[in-house]
């Protein structure tokens, strides 16, 4: 996915769901974004991860995206490919890919938002065959869970990465049958 521009338009029930590069111009936001409770709950110390967050904008591994919900940033999406840091993942097919994110705004929590978001950012990202897409939430996070569950993701197992016990969980291109409205 390196060196590609994610945009995806997903139309919902009531909203388009696209993605586009974070920019420097995004990093007051995202600033903000971190300090909001929902948010720090689960990703800790708002300044530690802005650093990562910034000193990540020159990894080669890592893409990092805004969310978009009818083009209004809405929350930061990371998409990357494993190294070292995952070795705690187990063996992956090659050029699978890890995803983590957050949505900004406690008013767009629980209303199914994140299971979209998720859902299109891993439609494109098989397009560019990519045979697996994996994350790793906080096994107390059961909103996240339930998020990723809701976008095709299965449980796998615990796995112990430098940041703390996490449940790898991973999503294949047909986990998921498709939309009603799409081909089958």
């Amino acid at each position: 996915m390196a060196g590609r521009t994610a945009a995806v338009v997903r139309t919902g029930a009531a909203m388009t769901i696209r993605f586009r590069r974070m920019t420097d111009g995004d990093l007051p936001a995202i600033r903000n974004w971190l300090h909001q409770p929902h948010i720090r709950q689960w990703w800790g110390d708002p300044d530690e991860q802005y650093g990562l967050i910034d000193g990540d904008r020159d990894e080669p591994a890592m893409d990092q995206y805004i969310l978009l919900m009818d083009d209004d940033a809405a929350g930061y999406l990371q998409c990357y490919a494993l190294t070292q840091w995952n070795e705690g993942f187990g063996p992956q097919p090659a050029e699978t890919r890890g995803i983590d994110l957050f949505i900004a705004g406690q008013e767009r929590i629980g209303r199914g938002h994140g299971p979209r978001a998720i859902r299109a950012f891993c439609d494109l990202v098989f397009q560019h065959a990519i045979p697996r897409i994996v994350t790793d939430p906080s096994p107390a996070n059961a909103r996240a869970i339930r998020a990723y569950e809701k976008a095709g993701f299965r449980r796998e197992r615990l796995v112990e990465p430098p940041d703390g016990p996490a449940l790898l969980m991973s999503r294949e291109p047909g986990d998921l049958p498709p939309r009603q409205s799409e081909p089958s």
